[in-house]
């Protein structure tokens, strides 16, 4: 398997792919190793991912580098990356033993009822290139707190980080075969759907999410499927600073060149002050640069994925032939590298693929509204349901937009987070099954019902 840099197309290394015989020598060598990390103690389960958190820090430069040439970040959002997972461990490690410890519910009359969380044993976590670092987390951190083998593969196009990943985890003292990585494409993701684990986690595409949820649920096992969205925004008329307001949700747009789940998607904004928004939004954009990710100052580096510029070209088509016009942008760049212009429509409608359909990448249309009703009605108008955003004033305002929206997220002023201590799901197209925070801790394990009677 070739290793390219998206930034130069040049070849970084070739790797070489896993087959069925090395995945299933992998699989039995979790299976082997599985019940003796169950048996140890959670405080030193949390010991070995604080270890690994420090590993994070002390060789972030190194990492980042990697990450960026891997997948076309800009070096500073890679490094931000790393210290937004070290920030996730250090919530995940400190509330593990609160959310896995066994729970007393009822003590009477000499009958005790307790609970205790067991952990699912060998799962298969298939995650995505757009934040290796913080998805990959999401899964296998709480996996591993609460007793489970991991087999992490990695996307294609962020192998190496992956990589990297699994030696630090071992560096930090997590005994061997709890961790595997599995090398390659699509083929191993197949082979992957094959073999007895015990249970599934998914980043990725609707598509892809789709065909693996069909493909192991004849297993009857755990399946949780983190899919992709199509994230509204709107911008009531009562904002007080609309210059902060359009650099804030041009940045929910635009950050990570848009490869973001959660990225802003489509923005609507009330008619009274559209055309100031939209002003502003172009000059903030207009404001970062674009060039190698290694380079000081950018903020645009190329798409991770070369096949992304074809997409993008055929929604600013289709947008433009149904009657859009472009601010800025629109093409790809002439330069060696998979690079696509920041590109702003307006004069956008439902009727065009780009307020349609996931964009994933450096493209925004936005959208005059009349009022919030008529907001409501067309930030609803989608298959997926990741996330929500508001802007307004008033916060009894926002928050009763945000009850007429179907998504896992709703944000009132911000956009474009994440926070560990809060769950985080989707909804319809969006996918099911939540990581982070306690129910996410809680993902990976097994409630069993205890009674105990003395005689």
């Amino acid at each position: 398997m070739k290793i390219i840099n998206p930034a130069t197309e040049e070849l970084i290394r070739e790797i070489e792919e896993d087959a069925k015989v090395t995945l299933e020598k992998k699989i039995q060598s979790l299976q082997s190793a599985q019940p003796s990390w169950q048996k140890v103690s959670l405080p030193e389960r949390i010991r070995v991912l604080q270890k690994f958190s420090n590993l994070l820090k002390g060789n972030i430069e190194e990492l980042a580098l990697t990450l960026s040439n891997e997948v076309g970040k800009p070096l500073q959002q890679s490094r931000n990356e790393i210290n937004g997972v070290i920030n996730r461990i250090k919530w995940l490690t400190g509330n593990a033993e609160k959310y896995l410890s066994d729970e007393v519910m009822n003590f009477e009359e000499g009958l005790e009822e307790r609970i205790s969380y067991e952990p699912l044993g060998v799962i298969c976590n298939i995650s995505a290139w757009n934040y290796p670092y913080l998805v990959g987390v999401n899964v296998f951190v709480p996996a591993l707190l609460a007793g489970n083998a991991v087999m992490y593969k990695p996307s294609e196009y962020a192998t190496l980080t992956g990589l990297e990943i699994e030696k630090l985890l071992q560096q930090a003292g997590l005994p061997e075969n709890i961790f595997h990585v599995a090398v390659g494409a699509k083929e191993v993701g197949e082979l992957l759907l094959e073999l007895p684990f015990d249970g599934y986690f998914f980043t990725g595409s609707y598509k892809t999410g789709k065909y693996i949820y069909e493909k192991v649920a004849a297993k009857m096992l755990p399946c949780q499927c983190e899919l992709g969205g199509k994230d509204p925004l709107y911008v009531a008329e009562d904002v007080t600073d609309i210059k902060s307001v359009a650099a804030a949700t041009a940045d929910g747009a635009f950050y990570n060149n848009g490869q973001s789940c959660c990225s802003v998607e489509r923005i609507y904004v009330n008619e009274k002050i559209y055309d100031k928004y939209v002003e502003e939004f172009v000059k903030e954009v207009k404001s970062w640069k674009s060039g190698l990710p290694t380079e000081d100052g950018i903020y645009f580096g190329p798409l991770t994925r070369k096949e992304q510029l074809n997409v993008l070209g055929e929604q600013v088509k289709d947008a433009l032939e149904k009657g859009a016009n472009i601010l800025i942008g629109g093409k790809r760049i002439d330069r060696k590298g998979y690079y696509f212009e920041p590109t702003i429509l307006t004069n956008v409608n439902h009727e065009m693929l780009v307020m349609k359909d996931e964009s994933f990448g450096p493209v925004i249309g936005i959208m005059k509204v009349k009022n919030d009703d008529e907001a409501i009605q067309l930030m609803q108008d989608t298959e997926y349901g990741l996330t929500a955003s508001v802007y307004s004033s008033n916060k009894t305002r926002a928050e009763n937009i945000l009850q007429h929206i179907n998504s896992g997220t709703g944000y009132w002023n911000c956009c474009d987070r994440v926070s560990a201590a809060l769950p985080w799901s989707g909804r319809k197209h969006s996918g099911f099954g939540v990581t982070l925070s306690h129910a996410g801790l809680r993902a990976f394990v097994r409630p069993r019902a205890l009674h105990l009677k003395t005689e």
